[in-house]
């Protein structure tokens, strides 16, 4: 997208849905641009009839039809603006849907690579420009562009040699509009990505507030943002230069040519070529078609403006998912998913696989996180992954949830291969609790039910009990209904943990993945959710990152990652007896 015109073409694109309300609003507009038009008539019969004949029947009559004409172009006018705001409004909502819509389906990889602040900032500074730009300026170059062609036959009709001179001045016009209209678009795009980058500081900011207040750092993050606003004032400085002598060159051009016509025109009145009803009907459209060319230059302004906005949009649209939708999920898949227990043919096979699997995030593509790693996970076995911090286990349950492509080597759920189903269905047998609880700024209620929508408030409720997060929920003044805020600020650490266990025991997954679930929890709260999770563990398939010894010892298989290489596998018992790096981390619980 690297012009005006493909700004326009995607743009009208979405506009399709809306064609009857745009017909309407051209409609008007076209109505609108010939009573202005009509007018000019208006007053040259004022001035022939009335003034110059000294008729004052004539002088009323046409006074009430300027009147009536200038009443017709109002009603015109409202219909217009109001259309063409309504759709720019629609079209913004109809961008912004669309473009969450595909933001949601991006993975991981993106938003390690995105800042997060840049992104909110294509929602709404660089939307609300494309709502602009549809809203007012396109209607504002369509109706000066109609009444400009207008003014310009009637000037001709009115007289030819006057024209002539007026289009004498049109290439001087254009001139500046081609020299500095680039220079217009190249800085809108650096204000927008300026004010991207504020919007980043902002979000990070704010949303650490904690750690910065902890660390006295308020004063060098005022001057952070400080520097920030300074810099998009620099940028919106060089932007308005070129767009204010845009402006400037066209109106002293277009005014000029105005009075020396006018001059040329009164010499032909003193010679008696033309009346002098015609001269100022002249010089009204003459005014009209100048104003139409200064209208239109602004607003190819706004539309070299919004072009930054809307190659930053588009850039985010054409964003390729790098985790690709595949064929939908076979019926097989499909039955898995309502009876865990036949993802694998008996209890004996194994309802997860992972076959040889390295793995490198794309970011560092040198740096292999995981290392040929096969094991096997039995349906309702319980599986107990340790290892030091970087061993690569929590990106080992990224990979399960297909968050990521493996590099190379092949995870089976039952007997199908991952890649195989499609993304939600591979997503859809898995219950995730990690260890930092993720809480919504929404109700209670809403929070636990994040995992399953349809879920009646029986159930929720049966689910916090599960999760003993029913006593604190009911000690809340609106108990389930109750807001919980941004990132859950009314809730404690092991509070958030309990609704997060909640969330799991709703979804009700054939395979549940514990990231050291209960680390966030006081010993009394760890008690009873370690009950509540050993019962749901009881029915379902377990999948534990395991940071305490309490948490492994009763596992039915334990992995020792090491550098994302698997060095053992065995019970506890075994394992303490064969692998000096499992023994170690034993040690380390036990002092």
């Amino acid at each position: 997208m690297n012009s005006s015109t493909s700004i326009l073409k995607w743009l009208f694109s979405h506009l399709r849905p809306y064609i009857t309300k745009v017909a309407l609003a051209l409609v008007a507009l076209f109505v609108g641009a010939m009573a202005w038009l009509i007018l000019g008539q208006g007053v040259r019969l004022v001035v022939d009839q009335g003034f110059v004949a000294g008729d004052e029947t004539m002088l009323l009559q046409s006074l009430l039809l300027v009147l009536g004409i200038a009443l017709i172009g109002s009603v015109a006018t409202y219909c217009r603006f109001y259309l063409m705001v309504w759709l720019g409004e629609r079209v913004c909502a109809d961008i912004r849907k669309a473009l969450f819509s595909h933001l949601v389906t991006l993975s991981p990889n993106f938003y390690a690579e995105a800042r997060t602040g840049e992104v909110i900032s294509r929602f709404t500074s660089d939307t609300t420009l494309l709502q602009s730009v549809v809203g007012t300026g396109v209607s504002m170059a369509l109706r000066s562009l109609v009444m400009f062609i207008g003014a310009i036959i009637l000037m001709a009709i009115t007289s030819t040699t006057l024209t002539f001179y007026v289009f004498i001045a049109v290439p001087v016009i254009l001139l500046p509009i081609k020299l500095l209209g680039k220079k217009v678009r190249h800085f809108a795009k650096v204000s927008q990505d300026d004010v991207a980058t504020m919007g980043t500081l902002i979000d990070e900011n704010l949303h650490e507030i904690h750690t910065i207040q902890s660390y006295n750092h308020e004063s060098q993050s005022v001057a952070a943002f400080d520097n920030s606003a300074e810099q998009i004032m620099r940028s919106a400085a060089k932007r308005i230069h070129y767009r204010a002598l845009l402006i400037a060159l066209i109106m002293f051009i277009s005014l000029s040519s105005i009075f020396v016509v006018g001059w040329i025109g009164a010499l032909d009145v003193i010679a008696g070529k033309v009346t002098p009803g015609e001269l100022t009907a002249f010089v009204f459209y003459a005014v009209l078609a100048g104003g139409s060319i200064a209208t239109i230059s602004e607003v190819i302004g706004d539309l070299q403006k919004a072009a930054g906005a809307s190659e930053r949009i588009v850039e985010l649209m054409n964003t390729q998912a790098d985790i690709p939708q595949a064929n939908k999920a076979t019926d097989t898949s499909s039955a898995l998913l309502q009876e865990p227990t036949q993802m694998a043919q008996s209890a004996a096979d194994p309802i997860l696989s992972l076959n040889n699997v390295n793995f490198s995030y794309p970011s560092v593509p040198d740096k292999q996180i995981i290392h040929d790693l096969s094991f096997n996970v039995k349906t309702g076995q319980k599986l107990a992954i340790v290892g030091h911090s970087g061993a690569g286990k929590s990106t080992l349950f990224d990979l399960m949830m297909r968050f990521y492509n493996l590099d190379s080597g092949e995870i089976l759920l039952g007997k199908q291969k991952q890649t195989e189903l499609d993304v939600d269905t591979v997503r859809r047998h898995f219950a995730l609790v990690p260890q930092d609880a993720v809480i919504f700024a929404m109700s209670v209620a809403d929070n636990i039910r994040l995992s399953s929508p349809d879920a009646s408030d029986e159930a929720v409720i049966e689910a916090a009990k599960l999760a003993f997060a029913h006593e604190f929920i009911e000690g809340f003044v609106n108990g389930y209904d109750t807001q919980l805020g941004e990132r859950g600020v009314k809730l404690s650490g092991g509070q958030k943990q309990r609704i997060a266990i909640a969330r799991a025991v709703l979804a009700k997954r054939p395979i549940l993945l514990l990231d050291e679930a209960t680390s966030a929890l006081d010993a009394s709260s760890e008690k009873y959710v370690k009950q509540a999770l050993d019962t749901l563990m009881n029915q379902t398939t377990t999948i534990i990152i395991a940071h305490r010894l309490s948490t492994v010892i009763n596992a039915d298989n334990i992995i020792v990652l090491e550098h994302g290489r698997l060095i053992a596998q065995g019970t506890h018992e075994s394992l303490l007896e064969s692998s000096p790096v499992y023994k170690e981390f034993v040690d380390l619980q036990l002092s």
